[in-house]
């Protein structure tokens, strides 16, 4: 209950932060105007990063609802686990992509959602598949998926303002300041903007990962099935591509960028080395 609140309290600071981020820009770039245009942007992406988060992630990965019919060992692997946690039964998807990864999302255990790749269910045996569902509830059960999906949404949001402070910058922006400080200012923010978004995803991310390994493997009573899984994943991540966005790959249990060269991804590295969670698990850290 603990981790919970305190998550619960971040995520309010983080929505907070973000208003105001999205104030303090339009005000820079249309004074009063660019005020209430800031704070109903603010609005508008506040409120989208906390009721939508599942939707829109669950869109990015193009996943799609399965019953129990359509999947009943992946139902009846998640049943058990939610019951022995305490938890609701998450919403089930699975994503067509190829690569083995998964991913939980959601504002809250009761309105959480799994989300399977094609390639983990092809990849991976029951027991490994076990590990990392469980590591998947875990952050659900500490709502680690709500405070990941609203950092995300900053990061994004950081990175959006960050484009607007460039047009508005080259168009002459910058309110009354005669002397040219307020576009050295906001230059500096466009500069900057990449930068804050690392710091505050690796701040919120990292150790929730190791967290979320103790958890799912004391879950299931074993760290062995998800040392194992994770380094399948990880040896799949560098060879079969994903198309998602940066500030998204923090969701998946590895990041789904690893090894590839793409525009900001090294901004938005979230996830601790996957060999040494791997040894954490193996050495009964967990425990």
């Amino acid at each position: 209950m603990g981790a919970a609140l305190k998550n619960t309290f971040k995520t309010t600071v983080l929505l907070a932060a973000l208003g105001g981020l999205f104030m303090g820009i339009g005000a820079a770039l249309g004074g009063n105007g660019g005020l209430a245009i800031g704070l109903v942007i603010g609005l508008l992406f506040c409120g989208g990063s906390y009721w939508f988060s599942d939707t829109l992630a669950i869109k990015a990965a193009r996943a799609q609802p399965v019953t129990r019919q359509e999947a009943p060992e992946l139902y009846a692997i998640v049943e058990d686990l939610a019951h022995r946690d305490g938890m609701p039964m998450p919403r089930l998807y699975i994503s067509p992509e190829p690569q083995p990864n998964a991913f939980a999302t959601g504002r809250s255990p009761d309105h959480a959602a799994v989300c399977c790749t094609k390639g983990i269910l092809e990849v991976l045996d029951q027991d490994e598949l076990r590990g990392v569902l469980a590591h998947e509830l875990s952050h659900v059960h500490n709502r680690d998926i709500l405070i990941g999906s609203v950092a995300a949404a900053v990061a994004m949001g950081i990175m959006f303002v960050s484009r607007i402070t460039m047009w508005g910058a080259m168009f002459g922006g910058g309110g009354d300041d005669d002397d040219g400080g307020g576009i050295i200012g906001l230059l500096t923010l466009v500069i900057l903007a990449p930068l804050a978004a690392m710091f505050l995803q690796m701040a919120l991310s990292r150790s929730r990962e190791y967290q979320a390994d103790a958890s799912g493997a004391h879950l299931v009573n074993d760290g062995e099935p998800l040392a194992r899984a994770l380094e399948k994943i990880e040896a799949y991540v560098k060879r079969v591509p994903m198309n998602v966005q940066p500030a998204q790959a923090q969701a998946f249990i590895i990041n789904p960028l690893t090894g590839r060269k793409v525009s900001f991804a090294g901004l938005f590295s979230t996830h601790p080395p996957t060999e040494d969670r791997i040894r954490r698990l193996r050495a009964g850290d967990w425990k």
